[in-house]
Parts: C-alpha cells; structure tokens; sequence
C-alpha cells in the first residue's frame, strides 16, 4: 500500500521560508504525479500545487503568486515556501495523483500523506 509522509513543517515569522517533503515509502510514486493541498482551521482543503510524473511540468494556486516551488527527485517530492505569510498557516498535505498529470481536482488523487503543520506568525 502506498503510503505517504508529509514533513518539514513548522513556526516562522512572516517573510519566512519552510521547505516542505513527501516521501512515498515504498517509491511507487515516480510515474505519478503528485500535489500538495492545505488546510486551514474552519477550511476545506485547498489545492496549493502539483508537479507531473517527470518533474517537468508544474502547476500553483493563483495565492502563491511565486513565493512557493514545487519540485522532485527520486526521494521526494519538495515544496520550497519563501516569503509566507500569516495566510499560508494550514496542515499541509500532499497526495499522489491518478495520473502522471493532475492539478487542483482533488478526485484525481488518490493516495494522501499524513499532513505536516505550518505556522506563520505576523
């Protein structure tokens, strides 16, 4: 069974930087593509980003506005956040998709890691 882990999570001050990882236990992820999802207290889950299969294609919520990359090798799949804010404070998650391409749906993943939690204070 496929099992995901979201870590490197935790407290920074606004204008701060976390970098976020996912790795797959058993590596089974490499021809899939993979998101990353947040949530914040009260919220339902929100798409932040995916990468494809490949590492060649990404794809970001319209609210990173560049502050966040996504990227991946054969260990993990990253999310570099720079300049968080107070917003961004969420349980973030990632999930593997049913495909090699995925964006925001969340009913094209499939597998989703235990989430890591990002505090941004002002």
């Amino acid at each position: 069974e496929v099992q995901l882990q979201a870590f490197g999570g935790g407290f920074v001050q606004a204008g701060g930087s976390l970098r976020l990882s996912c790795t797959d236990s058993r590596r089974t992820s490499s021809n899939n593509a993979v998101g990353w999802f947040r949530q914040a207290p009260r919220e339902g889950a929100e798409w932040v980003s995916a990468i494809n299969s490949g590492g060649s294609s990404t794809r970001y919520a319209d609210f990173v506005q560049g502050r966040f990359t996504i990227s991946r090798d054969r260990n993990a799949v990253y999310l570099q956040m720079n300049s968080l804010k107070p917003e961004d404070t969420a349980v973030y998650y990632c999930a593997r998709a049913l495909s090699a391409y995925s964006g925001p749906d969340t009913r094209s993943y499939r597998y989703w890691g235990q989430g890591t939690q990002v505090t941004v204070s002002s």
